[in-house]
Formats: structure tokens, C-alpha cells, sequence
């Protein structure tokens, strides 16, 4: 993973410097990124640094939009509104695949070019007729996962989903539950955004279910909670726990051993080649011919120290 987030980050820098030094044939190109990341959602803050990162590099505008409360019905008016405002390209979530069609596919076809990012398949990304896709297989990344689990011995567990009106997040929780060999059911909770209420969920399902040997948390705002649920019941670093995304307290609870590996889709790569991608289509009108796995990677104890400085930010 580092050797190819090496070879990517030179590429990147390398085409940088190529279009800075080309900015005289810019034409002021703005774009806009919309994701269904509530106002609440801390992990955005990486692809918000990446896309103001790429915008100073590239001399391009970059607008990041959201639904502030995650309604993708309000995401799905977001992406009519960019669309109308005619920028140089869109970059957008498939939160899902059936709200967001119309919108998407009718920027499509007002000629605006799309990429989508994050959440959504290859697939569905060429249905809608965008570009590219720059993200990470959510079923694969959950099935490692739950290989890494299986070899663990564990054989139940709690997926923690904070965001179940999102179909990638069910994915990650399917794929973790097809490798351990056990059927989803009731070990996905729905446990929402707001702290205190999922550590209280959290807590209740592991009191409900004393045979639980792992756990699967979707990102930060479920891995935090779950972390200080462990604490309080004295369960942190003898219980298997697994999750998606990094942060700093993440990163700390991979060091002392309460979390044994996170899930790095690597989020700065899903903001930063979009904005470069759709700037070398504006401006050159080439565009890379493929899609682009972002992750997963797996961040464990040997190797967090290499991106704990850097969580929350770039990685």
C-alpha cells in the first residue's frame, strides 16, 4: 500500500506541477464536489482539504456541498443546483443509486462531466454516465475485513452502522458477515450519528449478546463511541474491533491496542485526482481511461505510526 500511495502521490505532484506551470491557458474552471456527509460527519474534513489543496494547486474554484442533516433528498436538490450553475464538472457520492439518478444523469446530459467518488460501484458510476469512479469497493473492503475476523477466531459480532440510509455502508457490514460466514440479520444495528446514543446502543447489544467476539464500526462517528463503550465495560483491547477510516483517536486506540486495524480508503486521493482529472479534461480535454480503487488498505500497530500525524488530515 505505501509503495502505491508513493507512486500516486509523485504522479499527482508531478501532474501539479504540469498544470501550474500551464495556468496561463486556464479559463478560471470551477467545479463542484457534493457529498451526503452530514454537517457532523468529521471524516469529510480530509476530502475538504484535499479539494482546497487541489483548487491552490491547479488555480482552479472547488465547492464542496452538502446536505447539512445527510437527507439525500436534499442532496438530490443539491446536485440540481450545481448542475444549473453550469461549473466545468461535478464530482458526487452515490449515496444512492435511485434518489441521485435523475439528477446526476441529467447534468450528464446537459454535458457537464461527472466523476463520482466514495460511495457507489464502478458499475453504477457508468449507468449514470460519468467519467470515473474514484473510491473503494465497500463489499470487498467489509469481506476483508472479515477475513482478517475469521482468522481471528470470531465467529459473531456487532456491525456498527451510523449511516444505514446509505446502501455502501449495508455493503461493508454484507462482506464482513459473508467472510465470517454468518448471515447479516440482526448484527447490524442501526445505531445513528449522535454520540452518547450510539454508545448506548453499543453497550445494550453487547449486554443482550455476551457471546459477541467482534465488532465492525463504519468510520468515526461509530468507532468513537464504541471505543469508550469498551472502556466503560471493561471489554477495550479484549474484544476483536475492527473499523472503517482513520483519526487521531482511532490511530490511538490502534496503538494500545483497543482497535486492532482500520479500514483507509484513503479519502485525500478521492478529493485531490477528481479536481485534477476534470481539470486536465477542461483545459485538454484528456481524462484518464480508467476507474480508481482508492483502498482498501489496512492500517494496523505496525504500521500506524506512519499515518497517525497525518489522520484526520490527509490520511
Amino acid at each position: 500500500m505505501v509503495s502505491l500511495t508513493r507512486k500516486l502521490a509523485y504522479g499527482i505532484l508531478t501532474a501539479s506541477a504540469l498544470l501550474c506551470g500551464a495556468t496561463a491557458q486556464a479559463a478560471g474552471e470551477r467545479f463542484v464536489l457534493i457529498s451526503h456527509a452530514p454537517d457532523s460527519d468529521s471524516w469529510w474534513n480530509t476530502i475538504k482539504t484535499a479539494i482546497k489543496e487541489a483548487g491552490q494547486h491547479l488555480s482552479v474554484t472547488v465547492e464542496y456541498r452538502n446536505p447539512p442533516t445527510g437527507d439525500l433528498a436534499d442532496m438530490a436538490r443539491i446536485v440540481e443546483q450545481a448542475a444549473a450553475s453550469n461549473p466545468n464538472g461535478i464530482i458526487v457520492t452515490i449515496a444512492d443509486f435511485d434518489v441521485l439518478r435523475g439528477p446526476i444523469t441529467n447534468a450528464v446530459k446537459k454535458g457537464i462531466p461527472v466523476v463520482t467518488i466514495n460511495s457507489g460501484t464502478q458499475e453504477q458510476s457508468a449507468r449514470l454516465g460519468a467519467l470515473m469512479h474514484v473510491g473503494q469497493p465497500e463489499y470487498d473492503a467489509g469481506f476483508g475485513a472479515g477475513k482478517k475476523a475469521k482468522d481471528a477466531g470470531v465467529k459473531s459480532f456487532l456491525c456498527v452502522n451510523h449511516y444505514i440510509t446509505n446502501p455502501a455502508s449495508v455493503e461493508r457490514c454484507k462482506g464482513f458477515a459473508d467472510a465470517i460466514g454468518t448471515p447479516l440479520g440482526n448484527q447490524m444495528i442501526d445505531s445513528g450519528m449522535d454520540p452518547s446514543e450510539v454508545e448506548n446502543k453499543v453497550a445494550a447489544y453487547l449486554k443482550a449478546n455476551p457471546t459477541t467476539g467482534g465488532i465492525l464500526a463504519l468510520g468515526p462517528n461509530s468507532a468513537h463511541p464504541t471505543i469508550r463503550a469498551l472502556e466503560k465495560t471493561q471489554q477495550a483491547g479484549k474484544m476483536f474491533f475492527g473499523t472503517f477510516d482513520l483519526s487521531p483517536e482511532i490511530a490511538k486506540a490502534i496503538k494500545d491496542g483497543t482497535i486492532n486495524f482500520a479500514i483507509d480508503q484513503q479519502p485525500y486521493l478521492q478529493g485531490y485526482l477528481p479536481v485534477m482529472a476534470l481539470t486536465l479534461n477542461a483545459r485538454y480535454g484528456v481524462f484518464p481511461g480508467n476507474n480508481i480503487n482508492s483502498g482498501p488498505g489496512f492500517v494496523t500497530k505496525a504500521t500506524v505510526a506512519q499515518v497517525e500525524k497525518l489522520a484526520g488530515e490527509y490520511r
